[in-house]
């Protein structure tokens, strides 16, 4: 017959086991704690969207252009992250578009390229926040595409890779000066379009994308350093490909059409595509050239947003969920615990 002595005790055991285990919001392994929080901030003022542009002057972001599931749209919102609010500057005077570039250098906002619903473009235009207007400057000098990534570093503007037809890689390089574009060496690597574009240490990262419509096949990293030579050399891939361990827990960094931003040492990449709206969040570290993975993005899951980061604060904001745009925009903070949002 059973001894209930015994078997009240293991009932207890494993009650006390259940208790005193940590849970958390996600795992690697089921052995690490994943650590940040994100926080909503103050909602876009204006149309929900995707496929918006970004860049960041001084202490604001700024937020143009995209698609609203109808129309592609040509307005530009400013963002205050001191004061959590919104306010619209001048339209954008060229067309209307989507999935273009922005970049900012020497205090001006650069928007160029992207979509407009029946053509790519290849034009650019510079904001100036102090007069609150915009100038039209020399085209870019590559192919009209969609979908490529922009950049700066070291007082110039770049734009590389997107879908003009075909996927790309080329690199161009625009000086504000001359008003002037020069093609560069081409980053190694796919081609890719929906990639995402980081800057760090006056180096700027390339990486996920789109390869001919295959997203899972993208698993390279380049860096471009304008002062090396090579100016490209390539880090370790963001999938379990190395025999070593550090790659081990590599699951979904790969995708397309996602955010980065940089804080600190580390950059963050979330969102994107894989076939479907995801939510992940990685965090690079420069100085190892490894990723770890941190708590996914909590609110909905989506591609076509974009990242920005503004007095060492990293943010998301708008995207889509299949046909659905959002107006939303949340902080990361990489160091805290996980808290639920009401």
């Amino acid at each position: 017959m059973y001894n209930t002595k015994n078997v009240t005790a293991i009932i207890i055991t494993v009650l006390a086991l259940l208790i005193i285990t940590p849970s958390c919001k996600n795992n690697d392994n089921n052995t690490t704690t994943v650590i940040g929080d994100w926080q909503n901030r103050s909602e876009l003022d204006g149309i929900s969207r995707s496929e918006a542009v970004s860049f960041v002057i001084g202490d604001s972001a700024y937020l143009a252009t995209g698609y609203d599931g109808t129309s592609r749209l040509n307005d530009l919102w400013q963002y205050d992250p001191a004061l959590n609010s919104w306010r619209q500057k001048a339209d954008l005077p060229g067309k209307p578009r989507s999935s273009a570039v922005g970049f900012a250098i020497n205090n001006k906002g650069y928007v160029g390229t992207g979509y407009d619903g029946a053509d790519r473009l290849n034009d650019l235009w510079q904001y100036n926040p102090a007069s609150n207007s915009w100038v039209k400057k020399a085209d870019f000098g590559g192919s009209a595409r969609y979908d490529a990534v922009g950049f700066s570093v070291m007082g110039k503007g770049y734009i590389s890779t997107g879908f003009d037809g075909n996927y790309l890689k080329d690199l161009w390089q625009y000086d504000d000066a001359t008003d002037s574009w020069m093609q560069m060496i081409s980053m190694g690597g796919a081609k890719r379009s929906g990639a995402v574009a980081f800057v760090h240490d006056n180096k700027a990262y390339i990486c996920t994308g789109n390869n001919n419509g295959v997203t899972s096949t993208v698993t390279d990293l380049w860096v471009f350093d304008p002062a090396a030579t090579p100016y490209w050399s390539e880090k370790r891939r963001i999938a379990n490909l190395d025999p070593d361990t550090y790659d081990d827990n590599y699951t979904d960094i790969t995708r397309t059409n996602a955010t980065a931003f940089v804080i600190g040492d580390f950059a963050f990449l979330a969102t994107g595509s894989t076939g479907g709206a995801i939510a992940s969040c990685w965090q690079y570290d420069f100085a190892q050239d490894v990723w770890v993975k941190k708590t996914d993005f909590e609110n909905s899951a989506r591609e076509g947003a974009v990242g920005f980061s503004v007095s060492n604060r990293g943010f998301i904001a708008t995207g889509r969920s299949g046909n659905s745009p959002f107006d939303d925009i949340m902080e990361f903070l990489p160091d805290a615990p996980y808290v639920a949002n009401n």
